[in-house]
């Protein structure tokens, strides 16, 4: 089995194909066996069938999509949860800018990196949420989606933010139970009752500890350099 360290988390599982092998590497580790958190083994039987459902994908694209859902779901034990989101590092804290698929959170993340200094991704689109340290922090993992865009490291959050398509950009604070259904249409959804009741418990802290706003962009130059200013007047202004 190959040994990887994700957020933290001491992990095994055995690609098949390249394409997990190789967004794996930036995470591969050495620890004893014993030592081992998460194993993870997706059963052939259990690919060739998902293939053959949704034939538009891989089987290698397959392996990957479904490890990454083991992983997440194995990862609500150790305190982790998934936003499906793209985020952000500026200067040691990271932004996660979430939305459902096709809103532009990607692009947005982007528009940061070419007009804010001190920018760079952490994951685009499934970063890890995780407390480190007595801080929420948000990891990179190997599962970044179509652009392959992470980082083997963890950063403590500054904010959650919840795109929507506007005319004009706009930033407004969100109260943590508004968030609350947002959180949950971009997380994982377990069918087991345990996992699922730790899934409500990880929300809860994490939107009752972390600023959460409400952002509506368009794609014009200068949205990403307005939208940093919005967000850090909010939030030093303490209206979260």
């Amino acid at each position: 089995m190959g040994k990887y360290i994700i957020a933290g988390i001491k992990t095994e599982y055995e690609p098949k194909f390249s394409l997990l092998r190789e967004r794996s590497k930036a995470y591969e580790a050495d620890f004893p066996d014993g030592e081992t958190q998460i194993r993870i083994k997706i059963k052939d039987e259990f690919l060739k069938k998902q293939q053959a459902q949704f034939p538009n994908l891989s089987m290698e694209e397959h392996e990957y999509m479904w490890t990454g859902e083991a992983f997440y779901i194995e990862a609500l034990r150790y305190g982790g949860i998934v936003l499906h989101s793209s985020c952000v590092e500026k200067d040691g804290q990271a932004y996660l800018f979430s939305a459902k698929s096709g809103i532009g959170k990607s692009t947005h993340t982007h528009l940061w990196l070419t007009e804010i200094p001190n920018t760079r991704i952490i994951n685009d689109d499934k970063p890890l949420l995780i407390c480190r340290d007595g801080k929420i922090c948000a990891c990179g993992t190997p599962f970044s989606g179509k652009t392959d865009e992470n980082i083997n490291e963890c950063v403590p959050v500054r904010a959650i933010v919840f795109l929507h398509r506007s005319e004009k950009n706009t930033v407004e604070v969100l109260k943590p139970s508004a968030a609350v259904p947002l959180f949950m249409a971009q997380t994982v959804n377990p069918r087991i009752k345990e996992y699922a009741n730790t899934m409500l418990e990880r929300t809860d802290e994490i939107l009752t500890e972390i600023p959460v706003l409400s952002l509506g962009c368009n794609k014009e130059r200068g949205t990403g350099e307005f939208t940093y200013g919005e967000i850090e007047r909010l939030l030093q202004g303490k209206d979260c």
